[in-house]
C-alpha cells in the first residue's frame, strides 16, 4: 500500500447516522479500485482518525489524503483537525498527510446540493 484516502466525518451516537457516509465511501472505493478508501470519525464513532491513521501507517501507507466530509470549516476543522494532524505527523514522520478542504465548500458540491434543493422545491405542490 502506498497512498490511502480517508473520509473524515464528525460521528454521532446513532449508528444509522453513518449510513450515507458509508455509501459515499463505497462510491469512492468503486472509483479508486487500487486505493484503500476508508471512513474515520472525530468522535462518538469508531474508528477515530488518530487510531485509524496509525493502523494505515502500520499497514505500510506512505501517504494519506484526508477529506473532511463536513459542510463547512467550523471549529472542528479549524482547531481540532490541525491539532490531530500535527500529532499524527509527529507520531508518523514517514507518512505524508494531506488534508483537503471541507467537501461542502467545493463549488461543484454546492451546485449539486443547490440542484437537489431546487428539485425538492419543484416537486412540492
Amino acid at each position: 500500500m502506498t497512498r490511502a484516502l480517508v473520509l473524515f466525518a464528525h460521528g454521532a451516537r446513532n449508528a444509522s447516522w453513518a449510513a450515507p457516509f458509508e455509501r459515499l465511501r463505497a462510491q469512492a472505493q468503486a472509483r479508486l479500485p487500487g486505493v484503500p478508501v476508508s471512513l474515520a470519525f472525530l468522535e462518538l464513532m469508531e474508528p477515530r482518525l488518530p487510531a485509524h491513521v496509525a493502523e494505515l501507517a502500520a499497514q505500510g501507507a506512505t501517504g494519506i489524503t484526508i477529506v473532511p466530509v463536513f459542510l463547512g470549516q467550523g471549529g472542528h476543522l479549524l482547531r481540532d483537525l490541525p491539532l490531530m494532524v500535527g500529532q499524527l505527523q509527529a507520531d508518523h514522520p514517514q507518512l505524508a498527510i494531506e488534508v483537503a478542504g471541507a467537501v461542502g465548500e467545493d463549488p461543484d458540491v454546492l451546485k449539486a446540493m443547490s440542484d437537489y434543493c431546487v428539485a425538492a422545491y419543484a416537486k412540492t405542490p
